[in-house]
Order: C-alpha cells, then sequence, then structure tokens
C-alpha cells in the first residue's frame, strides 16, 4: 500500500514537473509582439522618458513577459499565455508620465491585446490606421493627449470594443458614421476636441450606455434616433439648434439629459416631464421659448433635477414643476417668466421630510419678470436651510437683507411695466 502511494506521488510529481516545464518553454513573448513593443518605446522622446517610469524599465535584453514586475519592466504590461504561441501582450497601458511622441511609426500588430491605455501623456499626430489590428481590443484609452485630425474609419472595425475615451484631445472633421460598426461599444467619450458638422446616426450602437460629445462644435439638429440603450447622454457646449426632438422620450432607460450652451429653440416637451427614467435634465444656455405641460402634471415624474435657466421661456412659471414627485432642484433664472410664485412652489419649499415627496432644496428664479408679493412661507426660512434666488424680478418688496432676495436688487417699476404693463 505504502509502494503504491508513493508510486502515485511520484508520477504527480512528474506530471507537475513536465507542465512547468512546458508552459516555461512557451513562456517566451512572441516576437513580433516584442517588436511592437520596441517600436512603441522608440516613438517616444527620450527626454519625455522619466526616472522611474513604466518605459525608463523597459529593457530589451530581457524578455517582457518573464520579467513583468521585476526591475526590468516594472509596470505598463499584462502577458497571457496563448499556446501554442507562447506569451502574448494583452493589457497595454501606460502611466501618465508625460511621454512625448507620435503613433506613426508603431504597427500595432498585437492580435491578443484587449486593453491599450496612453490617457493622460503628450501624443500627437493622428490616431493610426493601424490600430484596426487590434481585433480583440475592449477598451481604447486615448484621453488628455493631444492627437490631432480625423478619427479614422478603420477604428469602425473594432468589433470587440467595449469602451472609447478620445476625450480631451484636438480631433477635428465630422464622427464618422462607421463608428456604427462597434456593436459591443458600451462606453464613447469624445468631449473636448474639435469636432464639427452635423452628429451621426449611431442607433445601431445596440449596447451603447453612455455618450458624451461636449465641449466641440458639433452643428445642425438633434438627431431623431440615438440608441434606445443610452442612459447618459451629454452634448453640452456645441451648436445643435432646431427643436429638441419628441423621440428623446423613447430612449426607456435614459437617465441623465445635458444639452446645455447649444442654440435650441422652440419648446421643452412635455413627454421629458412624464419620461419613465430621466432623472436629470439641463438645457441652460439655449433659445427655449416656452414649456409644455403633460396632461398629468408630472406627478409620476422621475426627474430630480431641472435646469432651464438663461433661455428665452416667456409665460407664467409652469405650475406642475411644484407638484412633481421627486424634484427637488428647479433653476429659471435668467428668462422672460412673469406671474406670481405659484402657491405649489412655496409649499414644496416647506414640505416636511420623509412624506414621500421631495422638497425643494434649490430653487433658483432669479432674473425673471415675477411680480406680487414674497410667498409668505418663505418669510420664516432660515439661511442655510434651503437655496433660493429671487433677484432681479419686479416683487413687491424683496430687501437684500433677507438670503433669497440677494443676488440683485429688483427690477425699476418703469422696466417692468415696459415688458408686462399689467404688472402692478
Amino acid at each position: 500500500m505504502g509502494s503504491l502511494s508513493l508510486l502515485s506521488f511520484s508520477s504527480g510529481l512528474v506530471l507537475i514537473i513536465l507542465q512547468l516545464m512546458f508552459l516555461h518553454a512557451h513562456s517566451k513573448t512572441y516576437w513580433k509582439d516584442v517588436s511592437v513593443l520596441k517600436q512603441l518605446k522608440d516613438s517616444v522622446d527620450p527626454k519625455s522618458v522619466t526616472p522611474g517610469s513604466c518605459l525608463s524599465s523597459w529593457d530589451f535584453g530581457v524578455d517582457p513577459c518573464d520579467n513583468l514586475f521585476g526591475d526590468k519592466f516594472t509596470c505598463g504590461l499584462r502577458c497571457d499565455v496563448v499556446l501554442p504561441s507562447g506569451s502574448r501582450v494583452t493589457e497595454l497601458a501606460l502611466d501618465q508620465a508625460g511621454y512625448w511622441g507620435s503613433l506613426a511609426s508603431v504597427s500595432w500588430e498585437l492580435p491578443y491585446l484587449q486593453k491599450l491605455d496612453l490617457s493622460g501623456n503628450h501624443f500627437t499626430g493622428g490616431i493610426p490606421d493601424s490600430f484596426s489590428y487590434l481585433t480583440r481590443l475592449q477598451q481604447l484609452g486615448l484621453s488628455g493627449n493631444s492627437f490631432s485630425g480625423s478619427v479614422p474609419d478603420s477604428l469602425g472595425a473594432l468589433s470587440s470594443l467595449e469602451e472609447m475615451y478620445l476625450d480631451n484631445n484636438n480631433l477635428e472633421g465630422t464622427i464618422p458614421s462607421s463608428l456604427n460598426g462597434l456593436s459591443n461599444l458600451k462606453r464613447l467619450e469624445i468631449q473636448g476636441n474639435k469636432f464639427a458638422g452635423p452628429f451621426p446616426e449611431l442607433g445601431q450602437l445596440g449596447n451603447l450606455y453612455f455618450l458624451d460629445a461636449s465641449n466641440n462644435a458639433i452643428s445642425g439638429e438633434l438627431l431623431a434616433t440615438f440608441p434606445a440603450s443610452l442612459v447618459e447622454l451629454s452634448m453640452r457646449n456645441n451648436s445643435i439648434e432646431g427643436s429638441l426632438p419628441a423621440s428623446l422620450s423613447n430612449l426607456p432607460y435614459l437617465q441623465v439629459l445635458d444639452l446645455s450652451h447649444n442654440k435650441l429653440s422652440g419648446s421643452v416637451p412635455a413627454s421629458l416631464f412624464t419620461h419613465p427614467s430621466l432623472e436629470q435634465l439641463t438645457l441652460s444656455y439655449n433659445q427655449l421659448g416656452w414649456v409644455e405641460a403633460p396632461a398629468n402634471s408630472g406627478l409620476n415624474s422621475e426627474v430630480i433635477a431641472i435646469d432651464l435657466s438663461n433661455n428665452e421661456i416667456r409665460g407664467f412659471l409652469p405650475g406642475f414643476l411644484g407638484m412633481m414627485p421627486k424634484l427637488s432642484a428647479l433653476a429659471l433664472e435668467n428668462n422672460k417668466l412673469t406671474g406670481m410664485i405659484p402657491t405649489q412652489y412655496a409649499l414644496k419649499v416647506l414640505l416636511p421630510q420623509g412624506q414621500g415627496v421631495s422638497q425643494f432644496e434649490r430653487l433658483l428664479l432669479g432674473g425673471n419678470y415675477l411680480f406680487g408679493p414674497i410667498p409668505g412661507q418663505f418669510l420664516g426660512l432660515k439661511p442655510g436651510s434651503v437655496t433660493i434666488n429671487l433677484g432681479d424680478n419686479c416683487l413687491y418688496r424683496c430687501p437684500l437683507r433677507l438670503f433669497f432676495c440677494d443676488g440683485g436688487e429688483q427690477k425699476s417699476l418703469m422696466e417692468c411695466k415696459a415688458f408686462a404693463p399689467f404688472i402692478p
């Protein structure tokens, strides 16, 4: 019995040793991968490779994948054994060490690469067409560099890509419709560039949940069709014009919509106030003219925060906004609203906590033509208990010593009557 156990133990030990020898025999980095890594390091200005940075430790006198996290390749790489090829580079994520260089001379033949992150450096030039070789790439991070030129159509061939970060560069031209080929894309960040022209139809991106195209020069009207999977859509600070399409209400999972600092006109559709999932609506700094009231007064609304400030909105303050159960922050500053402050607003400021309905914690109504007395309910409020701004209106007796009247004296009677002769 003892001899049999010893024999089994010996056989198992031999098998483990053989497996280790086999893995070690295939652990050398595939030669083409080593070549690409050398090209990448050579493309970086040596003066920008500072001591202690990842690239400063890359020493090709040894095998990269066999020396990860040692004193020769301290960081920047991940490898996996891919039999029978040996070790292949599966992740390339450089530190934000201020590297200067261009990627034009790198072949990018890394077919097993899943993540490429060069963010927070000073890479210049165009995005290489050769990125199309990265057929297994799932995450591409080029944020915060100085890449220029247009986005190559070849990026649309990266069908495995789930996240793409091109934000805060100097990219220009139009956003290519070839991005529709990124069928698995979940997150697209292209803000902070110089993209111009109309935004393309990207309705084929059925998995996209986050899109940020803010701080560009995108123009034309807003698309009627966006991916139905979107949870957050931000296109602030562009030159988008025309009206808000009612089809935005057809995005069933949308929670955040930010189209501020554009040239939108027309109305704010009633459907946005009854959207099944929308929580944050930001349309400030546009040319919107009026607010459509929903049929049910927004009593089933999920919206928590609304910013419609700095538009051209006319008429009376929409009373239904004071009845939306979850709304706690409302900004209507610097419009052309008139009339008295609705009772619903005053009551919502004073709502006790824990009643299933949110109180106004932030109510900004300054810079309009509101008239009449201050709601009596406001007079008992203490500074710091809530944020209210009623300055620069036509209100009767709103002295600056009251914290909610601060931020600007009331308009003169002459200016108020010039705008609306019925103001008393």
